[in-house]
């Protein structure tokens, strides 16, 4: 049988590293456009408080999106030890393509795909450029498609990238902008024959188009005197934290079943990070529908100092545990772990992948 396998694996993090106290001076409004009466301190003690993060990473100045893409994907391509000439698609999921430093203003042509193939100096025409724009689950969804693409015999190497720089697109009134961070993960995925099942087992994809679809949007500032960027990340807070409780844990549970697999055959469960509060509820939620207690450590967390990265969250610390950079949390031989992720539209989607023997 022919196994889609995760040959290599990289990630970027920028050298920028912005603390809560960053934004104590900062004017943040509500939805309804009045300025919050109460100090940067309450402000930034709360949210830390509720989403756990610290800190988080902001790209460098002279650096764009499709940049810190091609860091990453050096990285994995250097790591699975592949000639770059040898990929049959770049698959690059973001969100905002390369955004301006200064004017904020998003580009996407040529796309990311295509800047990376670039940047990688690779001449090989037949490798297929393509971007996946699928909110914070994107990567995942990437490496989906290029699981599709090997099992239909169509691609033998796939680098999946996600990468991200939300810093440059959100709204300085909002208080979600704390919450966004950029960074970059990637992996080569390969067509792989055994006579064994290994690599991606199995995946689900679950699409929200009705009232969700304004759970998160680009919007104006809730600051009605703001001059900069008219297209901002807005996010419905409250929304997206009760969407998500709701309809993440029973959508891994069901993906579980399909398997023919129990949570506890799970040894490590890669979660997009965007609230540590959310993502510990989740974890909560998804071992009590078994009617069990989640083991400790189960749930590897970045969050806290990397901030929400979007579309680079799980290949990121997919990349720093396969290196022995996220103590204690590490992969062995024959483990299966899920990768999931929920985002704007919105989406769910999740992988079950198991290491080889």
């Amino acid at each position: 049988m022919i196994n889609s396998v995760i040959t290599g694996s990289g990630h970027y993090l920028p050298n920028r590293i912005v603390t809560n106290e960053h934004f104590i001076n900062y004017e943040f409004f509500d939805d309804n456009g009045n300025r919050l009466d109460k100090t940067g301190e309450e402000i930034t003690r709360k949210f830390e408080e509720i989403t756990e993060i610290r800190e988080r990473r902001y790209v460098e100045d002279d650096l764009l999106n499709s940049d810190i893409a091609t860091f990453a994907a050096k990285q994995a391509i250097e790591d699975a030890g592949i000639n770059p000439e040898e990929l049959d698609y770049i698959i690059v999921g973001h969100n905002f393509g390369d955004i301006d430093p200064v004017g904020h203003q998003i580009d996407i042509m040529p796309s990311i795909s295509a800047k990376v193939k670039h940047n990688l100096g690779i001449n090989n025409l037949k490798c297929k450029p393509y971007d996946m724009t699928f909110g914070c689950p994107g990567w995942i969804e990437s490496l989906i498609l290029g699981h599709q693409f090997i099992q239909a015999n169509i691609a033998k190497k796939v680098l999946v990238i996600g990468s991200d720089t939300l810093s440059r697109a959100v709204d300085p009134h909002d208080r979600s902008a704390m919450i966004f961070a950029d960074g970059a993960g990637a992996v080569v995925l390969e067509a792989k024959e055994a006579d064994h099942k290994y690599g991606i087992l199995n995946h689900e994809t679950l699409s929200y188009t009705g009232d969700e679809l304004a759970f998160l949007t680009n919007s104006v500032s809730v600051n009605p005197n703001f001059k900069g960027s008219v297209k901002n990340i807005n996010m419905k807070g409250r929304k997206v934290y009760e969407f998500v409780l709701k309809n993440v844990p029973p959508a891994i549970k069901e993906l579980l079943a399909d398997t023919n697999l129990d949570i506890d055959d799970i040894n490590k469960i890669l979660l997009h990070q965007a609230n540590a509060k959310m993502d510990h509820a989740m974890i909560e939620r998804l071992y009590k529908s078994f009617g069990k207690t989640a083991p400790e450590n189960i749930d590897p967390m970045t969050v806290q100092f990397l901030g929400n990265t979007s579309v680079a969250t799980v290949p990121t610390m997919f990349d720093l545990i396969k290196k022995g950079d996220l103590a204690p949390h590490q992969f062995h031989a024959n483990d299966k772990i899920i990768l999931a992720s929920v985002g704007a539209t919105m989406n769910i989607n999740a992988v079950i992948y198991q290491f080889e023997n």
